[in-house]
């Protein structure tokens, strides 16, 4: 063979490997795009207008509820945010919020027995005395719980473990300057930013079991939607810059304006600086607003405010289920513990208790 034909035909195969590098590149892309229209499914059936695509507004200062704080223990000032509405709807008070603070402090060896429905405590459990129990054993128990609270023979007596390993308050506070700042610059509300940070991934980097990564727990496709690199060399979702640019970005582009419409179908009134608007917009976040508007028509609230969210977390459907039902519990946990480690708590009580 004459070296001007093998020449020919190296370059034949070097241009078929070129289109197919090509077309792989081309269904990656498309498959990013299907994977965001299944995240955001039931709300394609009612698509946004044009003038809401191109222009998310925010209805007030991004910093009005940014406050400087002084660390109690490293005395170092930095961005905080501090939202004085759960205090004024009481949300301290709540049975299911002081059920998750006591596990964000119990330590991993530790267990608390509560009735599902409303997170009311019973008993505290070593993990090794209730492993030492047979599933007879286990069962009794709980049919014991059962009886004297009067409940009925299939209400969930559910054992939870501590998690204060996993709820590290110190390492999440040292990010939250820098989280505030990013969200701020990119023109998102900063308190979704502190709320994220206190959550999802407070004590160090690690992937979930549905394959999230970085402090904002981002999924692979959601993040390279919104330029992030994420292959076998690289991954950055655990650079915090980057990471926090792209959860921003969600927040801003796609969860804020999907939950506005759900409420807007509903002619549900709202502030976006509302608290319960702010925590509908975090079950999108991580539930995805498809599912969440699935679970909102389930029960069509017809008056604005937290009893929207206080029903979400007695709505079950397909694809939102217990995890989805604890999100917005274990940001208002979160937060009430983090004000009382910074001793914010007791200046709202009083303020509180001088309005009445």
């Amino acid at each position: 063979m004459s070296v001007l034909k093998k020449g020919v035909i190296v370059g034949l195969i070097a241009s078929i490997l070129i289109l197919i590098f090509i077309a792989f590149k081309i269904m990656k892309f498309y498959f990013h795009i299907a994977f965001l229209t299944v995240w955001f499914s039931s709300v394609t059936a009612q698509p946004l207008k044009s003038n809401d695509e191109a222009v998310v507004t925010i209805e007030t200062d991004l910093c009005s509820s940014v406050t400087g704080v002084c660390h109690p223990v490293s005395k170092f000032s930095v961005n905080y945010i501090f939202d004085k509405q759960i205090y004024e709807n009481r949300c301290d008070t709540l049975a299911q919020v002081k059920f998750w603070r006591q596990i964000m402090k119990l330590h991993k060896d530790s267990s608390l027995i509560s009735v599902g429905d409303n997170r009311q405590v019973v008993d505290k459990f070593h993990k090794d005395d209730w492993a030492d129990k047979n599933d007879i054993g286990k069962q009794a128990y709980r049919d014991s719980v059962r009886i004297v609270f009067n409940l009925d023979s299939t209400a969930h007596v559910l054992v939870v473990p501590g998690k204060s390993f996993f709820y590290d308050f110190e390492k999440a506070f040292e990010k939250f300057d820098k989280g505030i700042n990013a969200f701020v610059a990119n023109g998102v509300d900063p308190w979704y930013a502190q709320a994220i940070l206190l959550i999802e991934s407070p004590n160090k980097l690690q992937k979930s079991n549905a394959g999230a990564y970085g402090s904002f727990q981002l999924m692979k496709d959601v993040a390279r939607m919104f330029g992030l690199k994420v292959n076998k060399q690289i991954d950055e979702r655990a650079d915090f810059d980057r990471s926090a640019y792209a959860a921003s970005s969600l927040i801003k582009t796609l969860c804020i304006p999907y939950t506005k419409q759900i409420l807007d179908s509903l002619h549900l009134q709202y502030k976006e600086t509302d608290l319960w608007f702010r925590l509908l917009v975090m079950h999108s976040y991580h539930a995805g607003a498809g599912n969440v508007r699935k679970a909102v028509f389930s029960f069509m609230p017809t008056k604005p405010g937290m009893d929207v969210i206080y029903t979400l977390w007695h709505t079950k459907t397909n694809h939102f289920k217990s995890a989805s039902q604890n999100y917005s519990q274990l940001v208002l946990a979160a937060m009430i513990e983090m004000d009382k480690r910074m001793n914010l708590v007791e200046y709202v009580e009083e303020k509180v208790v001088a309005k009445k």
